[in-house]
């Protein structure tokens, strides 16, 4: 599957991801007074008024784009019918070539990531018929149980031809608390993103391994030494936009062939009818404010870079 992000990036000439992360309040008002007035004020209301929210969302923008990255927390709040909708989400956007990043954060002991990994990656065998259930094509891993909790996740890629992301420096301010702490004066992010590079070595596709990175873009110093680090390592770049990190930060995640990097923005575009910027669309157009918000976005990216 790093093969396929890789070509869809070249395809697109666009590294950028959208963080399908849905809030109600990000939602237009006709949108859920539909589906309010259709199943009540319910959680099966929310989900159908999510899923029509991100069908709109994915329809304006799937041509400019490579993959997406629905952060599983946003549905898991509306309970099963949310989980239906991110279900309905990761299928749909499949159908439309993109890669999907399952923003799931996992990781555990041994046995709990096996299953993890085979819920959002892999399959389970029933009687003598295989079943998928999420089925994404990367995952988020927390690799802070070390090789015992990573290994499951790396099998399946393996098996499987998927890929991982593994946190390594997060883009929210606190992230220093643990992250930066040193050990034998070296940072531990960097410890980690040594392991990200040593455990990739064994997953390998064409021209990056199926183990790839989160490196947030407001620590642009540390994404230059983790770059070098992890030079056959894919890295997801949250934290551009709304969390501050700008275009500019952008340029040490990347490798010279212009590859090795894909930047997320989450509430930058699904939300881009509500900045002043886009008001013009309306909420009606809230779709077209968002693919308006990737076009900028991919210009900003590429004028930076």
């Amino acid at each position: 599957m790093i093969n396929k992000l890789v070509a869809n990036i070249k395809k697109t000439n666009a590294p950028v991801v959208v963080g399908l992360d849905p809030m109600l309040s990000y939602i237009p008002g006709a949108i859920l007074d539909r589906a309010v007035k259709k199943q009540g004020e319910t959680l099966e209301a929310a989900g159908a008024a999510v899923w029509e929210y991100n069908k709109g969302i994915i329809d304006a923008t799937c041509d400019l784009i490579p993959a997406v990255k629905p952060q599983i927390a946003m549905y898991e709040q509306f309970g099963i019918p949310g989980l239906m909708a991110f279900q309905k989400t990761v299928e749909y956007c499949q159908e439309k070539g993109l890669v999907v990043i399952g923003d799931v954060k996992r990781g555990d002991i041994g046995s709990t990531s096996a299953a993890y990994a085979n819920g959002h990656l892999g399959s389970v065998t029933i009687g003598n018929t295989k079943c998928r259930g999420f089925n994404e094509d990367f995952i988020t891993v927390n690799p802070y149980f070390g090789i015992d909790g990573v290994k499951p996740f790396v099998d399946v890629c393996r098996e499987e031809k998927k890929g991982i992301f593994l946190l390594v420096k997060t883009s929210n301010p606190s992230s220093g608390e643990f992250q930066d702490q040193k050990i034998d004066g070296k940072p531990l992010y960097e410890i980690v993103g040594e392991h990200v590079a040593k455990w990739g070595e064994e997953c390998m596709g064409d021209e990056y391994s199926y183990v790839g990175a989160v490196v947030g873009a407001t620590y642009p110093e540390m994404g230059r030494v983790l770059r070098k680090i992890m030079p056959k390592t894919y890295i997801l770049v949250p934290g551009y936009g709304a969390q501050g990190g700008t275009a500019a930060d952008l340029k040490p995640y990347f490798n010279e062939d212009g590859l090795g990097a894909i930047v997320n923005s989450s509430r930058g575009i699904i939300c881009a009818y509500k900045q002043e910027k886009y008001a013009k669309f309306g909420e009606d157009g809230y779709a077209d404010a968002s693919r308006q918000a990737v076009i900028d976005m991919i210009e900003d990216i590429r004028t930076a870079l």
